[in-house]
């Protein structure tokens, strides 16, 4: 047997964040904005949402009596923490009503997701075939903005998505998977200050920040690469991928991605341009965006990728159940 998704979903903020509302705040326009990032809306939670309401609001969408009931593990990724401890995921269990289950936070950045995915896939071939892992990926980068910093303000929103992982028929599931981490570009993406190393620092060392140029080079050369490697491994070919479901950096990004891998840009779904980058959350929410609009096909083969901050490399392909 194998571990594949047995059910997903999404959470979106209420608020609807406009371009007219970013470009006032950084000091540029409407058309820049558009222009560079593709990006038209973005959606920010209530100043009293952290990222375990988010969290638990996705989670809920997907968890019913039996999964509940059979849940073995809570596998969180996030960047954006309620608090530095405890983990997040501990305060998602508590508000889920779901005590003893184990529950941790996993870091990768934008990619965490496809990490917390392959982590739990692991987990659950050691336990017994009835058990079932909850996988979050949830932000609130919109804490982290810096607002006069048009090149990133302009990209991020804020939301959730979860997938019940369960045991599933040979053939069908997770097929294979590729995780790499470049430590040597960390400083291309980060919040400097408010860790061990930096435990106050100014206000903007407390910010996000990226170098998004040589962010997107990187993208360009290491998310093709791993994509090869991962196909290669299943022994499947690039044109049997019915959907690319890749990390919502920005529309004109994932444009590049997909004529740099040769495959037409209809295979790939967008939730950037009316959600901008939601950071972690932006794989299982456009998944879920994706399943929503035409429901994935048992036997559908989708390739799952990101980049993100470490820089971190994350491409899972599965078989839909």
């Amino acid at each position: 047997m194998a571990i594949g998704i047995l059910g997903l979903d999404s959470y979106l903020p209420d608020r609807v964040v406009t371009n007219a509302e970013v470009a006032d705040w950084a000091g540029t326009t409407e058309e820049w904005i558009k222009a560079t990032t593709g990006v038209e809306e973005r959606r920010y939670a209530a100043a009293e949402e952290a990222t375990s309401d988010l969290a638990v609001a996705a989670a809920l969408e997907v968890l019913d009596e039996e999964t509940r009931g059979k849940l073995a593990a809570i596998v969180l990724a996030t960047s954006t923490p309620d608090q530095p401890q405890p983990a997040t995921a501990a305060l998602v269990q508590r508000k889920l009503g779901l005590p003893g289950v184990p529950a941790y936070d996993l870091n990768a950045v934008c990619s965490g997701f496809l990490y917390a995915l392959t982590v739990a896939e692991a987990m659950l071939a050691r336990w017994s075939p009835e058990a079932r892992a909850l996988v979050i990926g949830a932000d609130k980068y919109s804490t982290i903005m810096n607002r006069a910093d048009r090149r990133t303000v302009s990209l991020f929103g804020d939301a959730a998505g979860a997938v019940v992982l369960g045991r599933v028929p040979d053939g069908f599931g997770i097929q294979a998977a590729h995780l790499v981490t470049d430590g040597q570009y960390s400083e291309m993406i980060e919040v400097r200050a408010g860790g061990t190393r930096m435990p106050d620092g100014t206000p903007e060392e407390r910010l996000f920040r990226m170098n998004g140029f040589t962010v997107r080079e990187y993208v360009l050369n290491a998310l093709p690469k791993a994509v090869r490697q991962v196909l290669d491994e299943a022994g499947t070919a690039l044109g049997e991928i019915d959907r690319f479901v890749l990390h919502q950096a920005n529309p004109h990004l994932i444009e590049s991605c997909a004529a740099e891998l040769g495959v037409p840009l209809e295979k790939f779904p967008l939730t950037c341009v009316e959600l901008g980058n939601t950071a972690v959350a932006s794989v299982p929410v456009t998944l879920a965006a994706a399943h929503r609009q035409q429901p994935l096909r048992r036997g559908e083969r989708i390739l799952l990728a990101s980049v993100g901050g470490g820089l971190s490399t994350g491409v899972v392909l599965l078989t839909w159940y």
